[in-house]
């Protein structure tokens, strides 16, 4: 059972019945807004037997202008959309992408926040994949639909009120994942407000990758995130960024990292600023 990454390598000693696939690429931000682009490559080739599960559409909810960019997806809603691929209650769930993660951990997240424990992300993702000699496919795979079971949520998310309750009365660490010039409040081209929430520290999502494009060893990123946290337990964290997507990365690294307890801001920086009178800290 795998449940935070796996490699190319084990992945390829899986026959393929054994597991679902699923690739979750996207472009959050180009030169031009591409909502397709992860649909197109996926067509171009994908792992053999992936289904396609698209960011806006599968993994996030409806948006109404105050709840961030990628709200949560109704619960009911994506449990019948994962029954339909097959994913039973023991089945083994593997997601991957071609940004280091960064979507195939939302995807992880949301398994287990119902209760799915055995689903990992390909640590490398697609580029892993093909340079330990994976091939690719360009065609459908059939789907043999089961009822998707929700269990015992293996992850929780936060609302906007208990954040701002934590301004008042500090009792968790808020720490943001986006890149450290938007966290500071510069080149925020996303929302229409730059900074973050006040009190958060910033970790980098990137920065739980090596030059490679794999995850740091576990033992480098428990010690790398002991020293960030500074004595807090990883209980009393919660996790942001910009629309609660790769808030998740953070999580699936301290999940591997050995440092389980840590919530989800799912709304994010995108919730807390679509309204002028909430406060807004920028610099580093």
């Amino acid at each position: 059972m795998f449940t935070t990454l796996i490699s190319a390598s084990e992945l390829q000693q899986i026959p393929q019945h054994q597991l679902i696939i699923l690739d979750c690429r996207f472009k959050l931000s180009s030169p031009v807004a591409d909502p397709d682009f992860g649909r197109a490559a996926y067509d171009e080739g994908h792992l053999p037997g992936a289904h396609y599960l698209h960011l806006d559409y599968h993994l996030s909810g409806t948006r109404n202008g105050s709840n961030g960019r990628h709200p949560l997806p109704d619960g009911q809603r994506l449990a019948v959309n994962l029954g339909a691929l097959g994913i039973g209650p023991d089945t083994q769930v593997v997601a991957y992408d071609d940004a280091g993660g960064m979507f195939a951990a939302r995807a992880w997240w949301l398994l287990r926040w119902l209760g799915h424990a055995n689903v990992a992300v390909l640590d490398g993702g697609i580029q892993a994949w093909q340079q330990a000699g994976g091939a690719l496919d360009t065609g459908t795979p059939e789907r043999s639909a089961t009822r998707f079971s929700m269990g015992t949520p293996q992850e929780s998310a936060v609302t906007l009120d208990e954040i701002a309750a934590n301004l008042c009365t500090p009792q968790y660490l808020l720490v943001d994942a986006r890149a450290p010039d938007r966290f500071a409040g510069e080149n925020e081209t996303l929302d229409p407000v730059g900074g973050h929430i006040p009190g958060a520290k910033n970790r980098f999502f990137m920065d739980n990758l090596d030059r490679d494009g794999l995850f740091k060893p576990a033992a480098q990123l428990r010690a790398e995130w002991l020293a960030l946290l500074d004595g807090t337990p990883a209980g009393q964290v919660i996790l942001s960024c910009g629309s609660g997507v790769t808030a998740c990365h953070n999580k699936l690294a301290l999940e591997y990292a050995g440092l389980s307890g840590a919530r989800l801001y799912a709304g994010s920086w995108s919730e807390w600023c679509s309204d002028p009178t909430r406060p807004v800290a920028t610099g580093a």
